[in-house]
């Protein structure tokens, strides 16, 4: 499923039209960006919880030319599906 495809699915499920589906969609999205931004956890209870971890610095290998490199930190954004959807799922 596409984006586009999700504001459909949205629109229908909440009688809403597809102008308005879009907005909040872009709205949860922006919300969950912003939050994870400024370091905070978002719990959907029965969806799930994103959060932000730390991938930290480590030794790598460039594959075009084998030569050793270093991976810098990062932050990753992090997905843990919640009880209820691992069910829905399964």
């Amino acid at each position: 499923m596409n984006k586009a495809e999700l504001i459909n699915s949205i629109a229908a499920e909440a009688g809403l039209s597809k102008i308005d589906a879009k907005k909040a969609l872009d709205a949860v999205i922006k919300s969950v960006s912003d939050a994870l931004v400024s370091g905070d956890k978002v719990s959907l209870v029965g969806f799930g919880t994103f959060s932000v971890a730390v991938r930290s610095a480590r030794p790598g290998i460039n594959p075009a030319t084998k030569q050793p490199i270093n991976i810098a930190e990062k932050k990753v954004a992090k997905f843990k599906a919640g009880a209820e959807f691992t069910a829905a799922i399964n």
